[in-house]
């Protein structure tokens, strides 16, 4: 093989192994946001609710408040609100709690929520089993809906000695018109979705409202 041959075959092999680095890196950049909340939803990392099963009924421990933040993006004309300001609940007891939106604009307009709870470290035991968070909810002009909640927190965080002195935990939902704004938003990095039976008598869901 002559030199120049020898040199031509350096080259293609340099530049197979540059593309294949290329390839790998890039779909590594585009699997690390869903990994990432993958494992914030296994973990309860970051504030993202643990996706539970049925509450197992109230245990011995203090009571919590649970309290209920709303917030609403900016191109997304709903008001958006808790019905409830808190509640308090006992460790294993399944609370359920409404929020309210109504669609202020002129045209039907689809909303989606993200969710997340703080204080942060307290992720892993607050466990929701049934939200209206990650599915698309479609308001009429002036039309208004209640969204119901149900959750439970692990009695397991009292033994935990960094949540165990905790007494009021905060669930914060935000309403975008796309994931894609609420990914721009940075919304995803600390959130998850979940599906989950609703509370007996709760449709999952949203619960339509007379126009007023």
């Amino acid at each position: 093989m002559t030199a120049p041959d020898e040199l031509r075959r350096r080259n293609r092999r340099t530049m197979l192994t540059a593309m294949g680095f290329v390839g790998v890196m890039t779909g590594v950049a585009f699997a690390a946001v869903p990994l990432y909340n993958l494992f914030c939803r296994a973990t309860g990392f970051n504030g993202t609710p643990m996706l539970g099963s049925a509450a197992p009924g109230a245990a011995e421990g203090p009571a919590l408040t649970i309290r209920f933040v709303a917030a609403t993006h900016p191109d997304l004309p709903w008001s958006f609100r808790p019905e409830q300001v808190s509640m308090q609940i006992r460790p294993g007891e399944e609370g359920v709690a409404f929020y309210a939106a109504r669609n202020q604009g002129s045209t039907p307009v689809t909303g989606i929520s993200t969710y997340n709870v703080t204080p942060e470290v307290v992720g892993r035991y607050f466990h929701k089993t049934a939200c209206f968070c990650f599915t698309e909810q479609t308001l009429a002009p002036g039309q208004s809906a209640d969204m119901p909640l149900s959750f439970w927190v692990d009695p397991a965080m009292f033994q935990d000695i960094d949540t165990r002195t905790i007494r009021t935990i905060t669930v914060s939902y935000t309403f975008f018109r796309s994931l894609d704004d609420a990914e721009r938003s940075g919304a995803l990095a600390n959130a998850g979705p979940h599906v989950g039976p609703a509370p007996e008598g709760i449709t999952a869901g949203v619960r339509p409202r007379a126009t007023q």
